[in-house]
């Protein structure tokens, strides 16, 4: 038996073997080779790429923890994230998968906690696609106004005024259209409202039960970053 990624849902560009699933599996198996066996891997992708959200990187992270669990192999977090590092820089919050306050390129991390049980989030994901590369060449790295390991101690309606995604304002330049939907979540009654990473997701954060109303004449065919 050999071992296969069988992909569903939305399409997923580039060779398998680049896939971070596929990797994931290649790694456990070269280290637990006696143990790791043969398997058909089925990847369902749901969140789109380009989008900000990290669904590739949930992808690698998952099946590391996934391999760990079914072969029982006894590693603990730490030693997951380390690997998951190799991945991808992000890829170890997903080992997590906790709200964590993240230095260095993503691997250094302190767990904060924040509490949204009490509202409720709305994601809008237009149809344009944010080159994680381009968008980290348009920014500049620069110390943070407000250190987000104390983000619990600020009620989230003062969150507007303190916390900044800085890819949005070359991001914003770059797709307007996407300037737009921050404001109408804004408009609709969201507490916070944010660009998800480098893009293109635009979240709000809102009280129980409230929800914006995005316009349908928002036009994406003409940008790509």
């Amino acid at each position: 038996m050999e071992t296969n990624l069988h992909l569903s849902g939305r399409t997923v560009a580039g060779d398998v073997q680049n896939n971070l699933v596929w990797k994931a599996y290649e790694m456990m198996k070269a280290e637990f080779p006696d143990v790791v066996q043969p398997l058909d891997i089925f990847l369902h992708k749901a969140l789109p790429m380009g989008a900000g959200l990290g669904g590739g990187s949930a992808d690698g992270a998952f099946m590391l923890r996934l391999l760990n669990d079914f072969y029982k192999l006894g590693l603990d977090k730490e030693t997951l994230a380390a690997k998951a590092l190799q991945l991808g820089s992000d890829c170890p919050f997903f080992i997590y998968n906790t709200p964590q306050f993240a230095e260095g390129r993503g691997e250094m991390m302190q767990q904060v906690e924040v509490d949204l049980s009490a509202y409720t989030l709305q994601l809008v994901c237009p149809d344009v696609h944010i080159s994680t590369a381009n968008a980290f060449s348009m920014i500049t790295p620069r110390p943070a106004p407000f250190d987000l390991r104390t983000l619990a101690q600020l009620p989230i309606q003062d969150w507007k005024n303190n916390i900044t995604n800085d890819f949005e304002q070359p991001i914003f330049e770059q797709v307007p259209e996407l300037a737009r939907i921050k404001q109408q979540l804004y408009d609709g009654g969201a507490l916070y409202a944010s660009m998800s990473g480098s893009g293109s997701t635009i979240y709000g954060i809102f009280p129980k039960d409230r929800q914006a109303v995005i316009s349908t004449d928002l036009n994406f065919e003409n940008y790509s970053v």
